[in-house]
């Protein structure tokens, strides 16, 4: 059993943004962090208050996690980045919405004080007779404290409020990872209802200190539980005006945002439920009978069916089966009452899964045909309008020839580059045939077939239906957003943007295999008519050649495997080796230098080229952690370690700087995912790096010592090139049929019965097809399993006990006397007597002493 957490996020575009430079514009861009973590960058849009990003991504986290951030940033070119606003996202909230919060969210201020991030050791105790007792608050370290200077550090010290007095720790310089091991006492006030504060400050010579967070202590509390010890969040300072009071004119973000706290059963938990699916796949369509894919079909929202389509696809690709699941959902399809100008058209499961199972096995294929003519685009620049409406005479200005090209002259130039676009996409596409995926070659050929036999009298209905997918709903969407398929790092500016704009149209009319069509809706296409002409037949031509009935011997010799995006290269790319004072052989090998690095499934090697011979490897079994490091160490904040077992078995760190914080992160992810299941990776590890004679993040001697702060190897990317994860697909499906058990069965009834359906659904008695009663048994014994793995809840007695501990602690830190009679009111009169018994007349002593074991275990016999 495994716990994850999964979290995605899609960042859609902004509004009303404030203009911060003297253009009066904007250059945004957002940072996304985790618990104060950059984990993502959008691209920059440039120069607009009103930006589209459209960006999606899936992070997988430990549990735990307690927020997110979405900073908005205007990029600057000369100065730092501005700060327009952020917004704070935290896990109670997202938990308030299972299914996933959407909408758009009001940007707040960024307030020093409440940048705060870290944790700090503390351990805090009452100590003494009745007599004389004393608060006594041991500091030990911190770690992943704020950054508040320009070194990129900071110098923390401690300051600890009680009763009215404070107490500062020493200043540990330059260091996030501070450790003070000192201790504080307090004269403890009669009565007791004092809190202690432990706050965490940078300090500055000039200027005012930086607040780094704080920590709230109840005594009461602490005379309780005798002693507290542990790593504690720092958190911001609340006593200033709330968010809310804060919120200005700052413009608001739509985003969408969903978390999935999963709970995966080992494998064999899941097989009755995929060796049911697959046997119902295998089985096809019958006549007269509901399939269970229909069902799903008809029960899953349009919210839902994205996800779970890409879930039924990658748990087929595992399978090996997903071949016979696309020829189901196309036939189940065709049965359907359909006109054969609007196949596959609509947004149903049939429609997704084969848009998700594309992007799953296509994204390579893809960059092989749309990359050359992208990139020359992007290069390019030109400037392309068909439209008279909203030709720019201004910026096709002809200055050599001191006049200005007319309106005519302007579209014929855009339809001259258009076309020269076209035509170049064209001739890749045309080409591209046997670079096509045998799987995805197969799906084609089943749906031209699928389609050709449903519509005997439409034979254009089956180059259709193939180019619905391939050109409507594959190329078309990836011309007109490269940056969302990968083809390129930055979205485009609003020149190049129409461009694509307008060759993806292109693209669609020979898709629709009817450009006449489109010329009928926007006339001032007719310039292209002719390439448009053209472009058809050759597309035709390329649909007869891909969907070939020979069968390719690729795709026999993979029959009955599983197939899924497994490329033998996770990750390569340039990047430069930081000198340091180790003499393992990679640094000995390529310490200053930039090199091409190369990740497969087997070690990470590297190269003068991605084409030369590879001077040196370090084998995937002797990574032991690959982490961030702290940006005052090389002066980038884009700097990465990989720590690993050289050959003499001693441990080496390689120091890779990367160009970007994406770059980075994926480098991480890539890293992590490949080795995952190491037995020896590490459970703590050194941000800094070692120098002189002391770590320069914690100060420590000792360079084989525990590292200061924890590893991060549960932090990770999801991407297309992602290998198959069977069993998390699995309990993704089980979780979504799961809130479907009562729906299935009244669905079935409608479909099978429409007349009796009228009447009302029908009783859990009555007889239901065999594959619909198995999967509701399944689905009953993977809740049981899942029931079997969750800590039992606790009785009601120990229940209201626990909820009056809860709210008496409450109400005594908060102040509040109604939540305490609120509280006590709740209560039974043997526990109130029992715990006013324990808490009042025993001796201070012993109540410290055996004050835990005392309040919770006798009362809650006791109620019970």
């Amino acid at each position: 059993m495994a716990r994850r957490s999964a979290l995605s996020i899609r960042i859609v575009e902004g509004r009303n943004l404030p203009a911060k430079d003297i253009t009066g514009s904007s250059d945004p861009y957002c940072i996304v962090k985790i618990d104060d973590e950059a984990i993502i960058r959008t691209a920059t849009v440039w120069k607009t208050l009103s930006p589209f990003w459209g960006e999606e991504y899936e992070v997988q986290l430990q549990p735990g996690f307690h927020s997110i951030s979405i900073y908005v940033m205007d990029e600057d070119a000369l100065s730092r980045d501005d700060i327009i606003g952020k917004v704070c996202i935290t896990r109670d909230m997202l938990a308030e919405h299972p299914k996933g919060y959407s909408g758009w969210m009001s940007l707040s201020e960024v307030d020093p004080d409440e940048e705060v991030q870290g944790e700090i050791h503390l351990r805090v105790e009452v100590l003494g007779s009745q007599v004389s007792r004393r608060l006594r608050c041991s500091v030990l370290e911190a770690r992943d404290l704020a950054r508040k200077d320009r070194n990129g550090a900071s110098d923390p010290f401690v300051r600890l409020r009680y009763n009215g007095k404070t107490q500062e720790s020493t200043v540990v310089k330059k260091s996030c990872y501070p450790r003070w091991n000192e201790t504080f006492e307090f004269e403890l006030a009669e009565p007791a209802e004092e809190k202690l504060c432990v706050e965490v400050w940078d300090w500055d010579l000039v200027g005012r200190n930086d607040f780094l967070g704080k920590v709230v202590f109840s005594v009461q509390g602490l005379e309780a539980a005798g002693q507290e010890e542990g790593w504690f969040r720092l958190c911001p300072d609340k006593s200033k005006p709330t968010e809310d009071e804060r919120r200005g004119s700052l413009g608001s973000l739509q985003l969408q945002v969903k978390l999935r706290d999963e709970t995966v059963l080992p494998s064999h938990c899941y097989q009755p439920l995929v060796q049911l699916l697959c046997q119902e796949v295998k089985l096809g369509r019958q006549d007269g009978q509901v399939h269970l894919v229909t069902l799903l079909d008809e029960t899953t929202t349009a919210e839902c069916r994205q996800e779970v389509a890409i879930n039924l696809v990658k748990l087929f690709l595992g399978q090996g089966l997903v071949k016979e699941f696309l020829d189901l959902l196309f036939e189940l399809e065709l049965a359907k009452p359909c006109e054969p100008n609007t196949l596959f058209r609509s947004n149903s499961l049939a429609s997704k899964s084969m848009e998700s199972f594309l992007k799953v096995t296509g994204m390579p294929y893809l960059h092989f045909v749309l990359g050359p003519t992208i990139t020359r685009v992007f290069e390019e620049k030109k400037y392309v309008e068909l439209d008279p409406g909203k030709v720019e005479i201004k910026d096709v200005g002809c200055s050599g020839l001191h006049r200005v090209q007319t309106e005519g002259e302007v579209i014929e130039q855009g339809r001259q580059h258009l076309q020269s676009y076209l035509g170049e996409l064209l001739d890749a596409i045309v080409r591209s045939a046997p670079a096509c995926p045998p799987l995805i070659r197969a799906a084609f050929r089943q749906l031209f077939q699928r389609v050709g036999e449903r519509f005997p009298q439409h034979q254009h209905a089956k180059f259709v239906a193939v180019t619905s997918f391939l050109c409507l709903r594959f190329f078309s969407p990836a011309v007109m957003t490269p940056k969302l398929f990968q083809l390129r790092a930055a979205h485009a500016d609003a020149r190049t943007s129409r461009t694509l704009l307008l060759l993806a149209k292109a693209i669609q009319l020979v898709g629709n295999m009817e450009p006449a069509a489109g010329r009928a809706k926007e006339t001032w296409l007719s310039p292209l008519l002719p390439a448009l002409q053209e472009g058809t037949a050759r597309m035709r031509d390329f649909i007869t050649r891909l969907v070939g009935t020979e069968e390719d011997k690729g795709e026999e010799e993979g029959e009955g495997r599983p197939l899924g995006p497994s490329p033998a290269v996770v990750k390569e790319g340039m990047l430069l080796v930081h000198k340091t004072r180790g003499k393992g052989p990679l640094l000995a090998a390529a310490a200053g230098k930039k090199l091409h690095f190369c990740l497969t499934a087997e070690s990470l090697s590297f190269g003068k080229s991605p084409g030369a011979e590879r001077i040196g490897a370090i084998a995937l079994g002797d990574i032991l952690a690959a982490e961030k490091v702290e940006e005052k160490s090389f002066g980038s904040s884009h700097v990465m370690q990989v720590v690993y077992m050289a050959t003499g078995g001693q441990q080496e760190t390689a120091y890779l700087q990367c160009k970007c914080v994406n770059e980075l992160n994926q480098w991480l992810s890539a890293l992590r995912k490949v080795c995952g299941n190491n037995p020896r990776v590490l459970r703590s590890y050194h941000p800094g790096v070692f120098r002189g004679d002391k770590w320069s993040c914690c100060h420590q001697r000792d360079r084989t010592g525990l590292g200061c702060d924890r590893t991060r190897h549960g932090v990770t990317l999801q991407d297309w090139s992602d290998p198959l994860e069977p069993t998390v697909e699995a309990q993704r499906l089980f979780q979504h049929l799961q809130g479907l058990r009562g729906t299935l069965r009244d669905k079935y009834w409608e479909l099978q019965e429409p007349e009796a359906a009228r009447n009302g659904p029908r009783g859990e008695d009555a007889a239901l097809p065999e594959g619909l009663s198995r999967l509701l048994a399944v689905l009953g014994e993977l809740e049981r399993c899942h029931r079997r793995e969750l800590p039992p809840p606790p009785g009601p007695a120990l229940l209201r006990l626990q909820t009056y501990t809860a709210a008496t602690s409450e109400a005594i830190s908060g102040g509040t006397t109604g939540g305490l009679i609120k509280a006590l009111l709740g209560v039974p009169l043997v526990a109130l007597l029992m715990v006013t018994l324990l808490t009042v007349t025993l001796l201070p002593p012993l109540r410290v002493l055996l004050g835990p074991f005392l309040v919770a275990s006798p009362v809650a016999l006791l109620v019970a």
